[in-house]
């Protein structure tokens, strides 16, 4: 059984979410952090040092913290192979986009775009770094574009994790308030994961309790 601390609202407790649920894995899930407090217990420092979401402890096995190195391990000990590939260039090709979807698109959207519009007051929102802001992730949204007009999935024909730290960001991206740029490919690919049960479950969540 997997056990896992932290709150539903969470962007990187969502992939973690998602990704479990795309492997009908059972789990038993505890709300921790924002509103729900927890993680300044000397309960969660034993769990996780830095006092972040998510957490993950499987059956009797010491507690896992990092999103990334989390799912690493999911998808190492339960993905099937198309999920997670055994051949190592195949592999790392799959890792790289996982990665890169980290770096590029949950940094680049996360704090810059969403934390400015949804959790800031109307009245202190900076349009102007907003726009800056939503401009820059597009930059990065073209890659997967350019990528997805030639693939259903980031990393090839089957979803895997890569598809698990890029997709869950587009909920949002998506749902807010901003002005977008056309991105056929990317919005067509959206709608394709929208229509994945553990997708709509663990990602497509309100995010009410977050606004300022």
């Amino acid at each position: 059984m997997l056990t896992v601390w932290g709150r539903k609202t969470s962007s990187n407790v969502q992939a973690l979410m998602w990704c479990i649920g795309e492997m009908g894995l059972p789990y038993k899930r505890h709300d921790a952090g924002h509103k729900y407090g927890g993680t300044d217990s000397e309960a969660f420092y034993a769990l996780n040092p830095n006092r972040t979401v998510p957490v993950l402890q499987d059956d009797a096995n010491p507690p896992l913290w990092e999103t990334g190195a989390i799912l690493r391990y999911l998808a190492h000990r339960y993905g099937s192979e198309s999920f997670w590939p055994a051949e190592l260039l195949a592999k790392t090709d799959v890792d790289r986009w996982a990665e890169w979807s980290k770096l590029n698109i949950a940094q680049a959207f996360t704090a810059p775009v969403f934390w400015r519009v949804v959790r800031t007051p109307e009245d202190k929102r900076d349009a102007e770094a907003i726009q800056s802001a939503v401009a820059y992730f597009e930059t990065r949204l073209q890659i997967a574009e350019e990528r997805l007009a030639k693939h259903p999935f980031l990393a090839g024909d089957a979803l895997t994790l890569a598809d698990i730290q890029f997709g869950h960001v587009l909920y949002r991206y998506y749902d807010i308030d901003i002005e977008r740029s056309p991105l056929p490919y990317v919005r067509a690919y959206y709608m394709r994961l929208t229509s994945r049960q553990a997708f709509r479950e663990h990602v497509m969540v309100s995010y009410d309790e977050l606004r300022a």
